[in-house]
Formats: C-alpha cells, sequence, structure tokens
C-alpha cells in the first residue's frame, strides 16, 4: 500500500493535483504555530519508512523553521570591522534545528526522525515522530525500546538522528571522509 502512495505522490501525471493540495496546506500551515502537535503524518509512506507506527506511544509534530542563513544583530556602538555583516552560515541543516526546538518543546519524548513536508520562500515545514521512552506500549515492542536505554536520553541534541548525523558528515565513509571521524573538532586537535 505505501509503495503506491508514494508513486501516487511522484508520479508526474499528479503534479497539477499535488501542487493544489500543497497550496491548500501551506494556506492552513502558514496560519498555525511554529511547532503543532499533529494527529497523523502528512506523508504517510514517508512515516512508515521512517520507523512510525500507529500505536500508542508515538507522537508527530509539526514544526516551522525560517529559511536561510543565520541572522545577528549589528552592533550598534564601536568601531568594529564586521559591523555590516548581519548574516552567517549555519553550522547545522534547518532539519537539525527543528527537531531540537521540538525536542525542547516536548521535553518527555524522543525524536525517533522528521522530514520535510513543504516550503515556500520563507519557511521549511518538517515532522518530526517522536516517542515516549516511558510508555509501556513503547517498553514492550522489541522493533523500537532501544529509545528507552539511557545512551538514547537527550539523542537530538547530540547528533544521533539521522538528520543530525547527516549534518555531521557521518553518512559518508572511507575515502573523502577523514576528516570528519570522529568528530570535526576532535580531528583539529590530533596530530599530523
Amino acid at each position: 500500500m505505501y509503495t503506491y502512495l508514494k508513486k501516487f505522490r511522484e508520479s508526474p501525471e499528479m503534479e497539477e493535483y499535488r501542487n493544489k493540495l500543497l497550496w491548500e496546506r501551506l494556506q492552513v500551515f502558514r496560519r498555525e504555530p511554529a511547532i503543532k502537535r499533529v494527529e497523523k503524518p502528512s506523508h504517510l509512506d514517508k512515516a512508515r519508512r521512517l520507523g512510525y507506527k500507529a500505536k500508542q506511544g508515538f507522537v508527530v509534530v509539526r514544526v516551522r523553521v525560517r529559511r536561510g542563513g543565520a541572522r545577528k544583530s549589528r552592533p550598534r556602538a564601536g568601531r568594529k570591522s564586521k559591523k555590516l555583516t548581519i548574516k552567517g552560515a549555519r553550522g547545522k541543516s534547518l532539519q537539525w534545528i527543528a527537531e531540537e526546538r521540538v525536542a525542547r518543546k516536548f521535553p518527555n519524548l524522543e525524536v525517533l526522525n522528521s522530514y520535510l513536508v513543504a516550503q515556500d520562500g520563507r519557511y521549511k515545514w518538517f515532522e518530526a515522530i517522536m516517542l515516549d521512552p516511558n510508555h509501556p506500549v513503547i517498553k514492550s515492542d522489541p522493533s523500537i525500546n532501544w529509545i528507552c536505554e539511557k545512551s538514547h536520553k537527550g539523542r537530538v541534541f547530540r547528533g544521533l538522528t539521522s538528520a543530525g548525523k547527516k549534518s555531521r558528515g557521518l553518512k559518508q565513509k572511507g575515502k573523502g571522509a577523514e576528516k570528519v571521524r570522529p568528530s570535526i573538532r576532535a580531528h583539529k586537535g590530533r596530530a599530523k
């Protein structure tokens, strides 16, 4: 069933319908708060691929993040060499930032994964799949109860989600990835 859902979403014949549906959804998304819990995922096939199950203990949250680089306040006084610089490159992906914001909003839940739902010129919307590690249903499910271990507490803040690992450069192995392991900061201090 999920294969057909994916084909339906990606088929060129349905492009006009998809654009209309996305336009209608964006009207709703823009009026909503930046972080909102939703009943069910917008893209069920994507959510299922990333570990979502329709059972107790699973929570889906939609989060909005502003696109573009980091904005910093302009210095008010003094002769600063960087006085006119008001933008800077982010050290993290917007998806990772979205996951962290959701984790701060719901401190009793852990982020399992997230995916892009929509974007316009100003914002990106992600849906984060979250789990309650203290819920008995999650504890009794052998396929997902690894998240109940203490080593996974605050995993999103340590870059252990898929978006965090990608942003840290850990999706690549071998040649070309010599400087990212064990971490970028650890590599700086390594003796040559």
